[in-house]
């Protein structure tokens, strides 16, 4: 392997738009990329299906891994600021293949959801204006096409446009939940709410699980619902402090949001119950629209703020989503691990041009294609998310503890965060994957059956598996032997993003 640092093209790094973003716009971006209310919407049902009233601990227990997977990428941030992240850390600390594939398991996740994003909007569009339409009926489809096409626009056009939309949107958000929150006990205070019921300590004890596979069912559909947040660490390169900014949004944004979720889910079960019939939340029937449900009962002819609040969600959501995917990309781009274009970036703009734009077709691709073909293999692949969530997160975790081994012995600081709390998150989120692609296997997990097993296992491990196909295919073409041979992107090669994005190097020395 090189010895030699491996300088960049270019004088700024890869060219992307440094110095845009502080710690405030950081945050909003994290935050908006894990649509705090349509994450609720697609996933509060279904974790009390799988753990009852157990719910609201399920969502702290399933912070845990998220937090000390957010200490990994502060420590790797600190000490290598690229927007590469797990495919650029995995890569240092693991080699070229490792690298590749947890590359691969940001790009599968950021399209999968992208696909779900567009659709959940769409839906909620069509009834804002009174339609109630399927999921794969063509109004719906052309107008998740064109939420995608518009996203990829915002994306493309650059960041700090992005930043002020997603300030207004994820203000509305929140707007949105407080509203939910003050009418939920407005209404059980006034006694219009007939199935509410009273809180309860015990909703809180996380020894109180009946079911091993409903636990971990819940812990991924919460793993899920937190997921976004590291969108602050892939725009790293576009921050103003681009060291320490980025970490201090990531853990900031996950704080918040363990907060949100806890009180809105604990808001909701007082309203609505736990009964599997009616508006309660154990009814299948509304596990994915929870908040269609109850929108008339709990704010009758204002109902429909819930269900704008849930298309700003999703329409913010894909926007950043875009954001972590592209500049993915772009890194594999720069470091000969995909083909040249996807390094270019727009000379105004200063936007991963050709990333964005293939992140938008593909993910509109992707979405007609599952829909035209199966509305459930679709379903299906939006449960399997999280396996290729746990996926990239456990690699992230695992390659702190190896690129920082040498640290581990300095203080009880560095033992700590860059060593036992990574290596737990890490061991946390590999067992949430093993045991939740078991579970998967089963024919009754999800919408469909393929190949006689499970179809939420086979498009989940088969979305990786097409990574693993991709990455050998990569490999036969010459651009790709620097990367492979590990001398484009190794232990040693050069952080090109300076502590004062002012101070950018005014020579180059040498390419990938």
């Amino acid at each position: 392997m090189s010895t030699t640092p491996i300088h960049l093209e270019r004088p700024d790094g890869k060219g992307l738009a440094a110095g845009t973003l502080g710690l405030w716009g950081s945050t909003v971006i994290g935050l908006a990329s894990t649509a705090p209310v349509y994450s609720l919407v697609a996933s509060l049902g279904w974790v009390v299906i799988a753990v009852g009233a157990q719910a609201p601990i399920a969502f702290v227990l399933a912070f845990v891994p998220m937090l000390l997977i957010a200490f990994a990428y502060r420590e790797l941030n600190n000490a290598v600021p690229d927007c590469g992240t797990t495919f650029t850390w995995g890569t240092k600390a693991f080699g070229p293949w490792v690298g590749w594939m947890g590359g691969w398991g940001v790009a599968v996740a950021g399209m999968v959801v992208l696909a779900n994003l567009a659709q959940i909007a769409s839906v909620y569009f069509w009834s804002l204006i009174g339609q109630d339409l399927e999921n794969n009926d063509w109004r719906v489809i052309i107008v998740a096409v064109i939420f995608i096409a518009a996203m990829t626009w915002v994306s493309w056009r650059g960041v700090e446009i992005g930043e002020r939309i997603q300030n207004i949107l994820l203000g509305i958000q929140y707007l949105a939940l407080v509203v939910f929150i003050v009418a939920v006990f407005w209404q059980i205070v006034s006694g219009n709410a007939p199935n509410s019921i009273e809180f309860s300590w015990e909703w809180m004890n996380p020894f109180a699980f009946t079911s091993w596979s409903g636990f971990t069912e819940a812990i991924l559909l919460a793993l899920f619902i937190y997921w976004g947040w590291d969108t602050c660490l892939a725009l790293n390169e576009e921050t103003k402090d681009p060291k320490r900014i980025p970490g201090r949004a990531a853990l900031l944004t996950c704080v918040i949001l363990l907060f949100t979720y806890v009180a809105v889910t604990i808001a909701a079960m007082m309203y609505a119950g736990l009964g599997e019939t009616g508006t309660g939340l154990g009814n299948e029937e509304h596990a994915d629209d929870f908040f269609l449900a109850i929108k008339d009962g709990l704010l009758g002819p204002f109902g429909w703020v819930l269900v704008v609040a849930v298309i700003i969600s999703a329409v913010s959501s894909t926007q950043t989503t875009i954001l972590p995917t592209a500049r993915g990309t772009l890194a594999m781009g720069v470091y000969r691990a995909l083909p040249a274009r996807f390094k270019d970036v727009h000379p105004v703009y200063k936007t991963p041009s050709f990333s964005t734009i293939v992140m938008g077709v593909v993910a509109i691709a992707y979405y007609v294609g599952m829909t035209l073909i199966s509305d459930n293999i679709l379903q299906d692949s939006i449960l399997s998310l999280g396996l290729a969530i746990a996926f990239y997160y456990s690699i992230t975790g695992f390659a702190c503890v190896w690129y920082f081994r040498a640290d581990l012995r300095k203080s009880p600081r560095d033992l700590f965060f860059k060593g036992i709390f990574p290596l737990l998150g890490g061991l946390m989120l590999a067992a949430a994957f093993v045991q939740s692609a078991i579970d998967m296997w089963d024919v009754d997990y999800g919408y469909s059956v393929i190949f006689g097993i499970g179809g939420t296992f086979v498009v989940g491990i088969g979305s990786l598996a097409v990574g693993l196909v991709l990455m050998f295919v990569w490999y036969l073409f010459p651009r790709s032997k620097r990367y492979f041979g590990g001398e484009s992107l190794n232990m040693d090669t050069e952080v090109m993003v300076p502590e004062d994005v002012s101070e950018f190097p005014r020579s180059i020395d040498g390419g990938i």
